[in-house]
């Protein structure tokens, strides 16, 4: 199935469409990559996405990810052995977590890439905030979105939020557009801003972590 075979609206809003059934899961079930700028990025979003799916269970998927350099503590930890080079396998209680293991062999087999953008500019705020997503299908067709948070995939509360969708077959303009700039960003091209390779951040001492930060997610 193709992403223009989803009946997909212009807009899902909170308080009338399920934003993550209705649209999040059919894009992610026929995609082949996942381009997505977020504020926060937490272990649960990555191993839902690269765990629940069958084109990226597969290896038939990747993900591009640019997200804010704020972490909380253990996420930063599981990422940082994650995407390590020289970690190779996690000891002690890490490696009995099956979900966390398999999100490492998605890493390994190149299919996750992390980047963290940093304002370095007194024209922005202290942290990153832009929140746009696109999906492409194996045909060349794509699905952009602005406005959601981060996809916690919850079954439990969500944020009250909406979506507006653009497609590639109805408003070509603004998905290239979208996708010129997420490719600025991933190419560190984009003014006001520094955006590192995750673990380059991380051994530069880039990135700020806590204990209370996004416990949404």
């Amino acid at each position: 199935m193709s992403l223009r075979e989803i009946d997909l609206k212009e807009e899902y809003r909170s308080d009338k469409d399920d934003i993550v059934s209705e649209f999040f899961f059919p894009c992610l079930s026929n995609c082949v990559r996942y381009d997505r700028c977020v504020d926060f990025l937490s272990i649960h979003t990555l191993i839902t996405i690269s765990m629940a799916f069958e084109n990226f269970a597969m290896g038939k998927a990747k993900i591009r990810m640019i997200t804010g350099h704020r972490f909380r503590t253990e996420d930063l930890n599981v990422l940082s052995k994650i995407f390590s080079k020289s970690s190779k396998s996690f000891g002690g209680k890490l490696i009995k977590n099956a979900k966390i293991k398999s999100l490492q062999d998605t890493v390994e087999r190149g299919q996750i890439e992390l980047k963290v953008a940093i304002p370095n500019s007194e024209e922005v705020a202290d942290s990153f905030s832009e929140r746009i997503g696109i999906f492409s299908d194996v045909q060349g067709q794509s699905v952009a979105f602005t406005g959601t948070s981060g996809e916690s995939f919850s079954t439990q509360t969500r944020d009250f939020e909406s979506v507006d969708v653009f497609t590639s077959w109805n408003d070509s303009t603004r998905v290239e557009r979208k996708m010129r700039d997420f490719e600025n960003l991933w190419e560190n091209k984009t003014n006001y801003v520094e955006v590192h390779d995750f673990m380059d951040a991380e051994e530069d001492n880039l990135l700020k972590y806590s204990t209370e930060w996004v416990t949404r997610y």
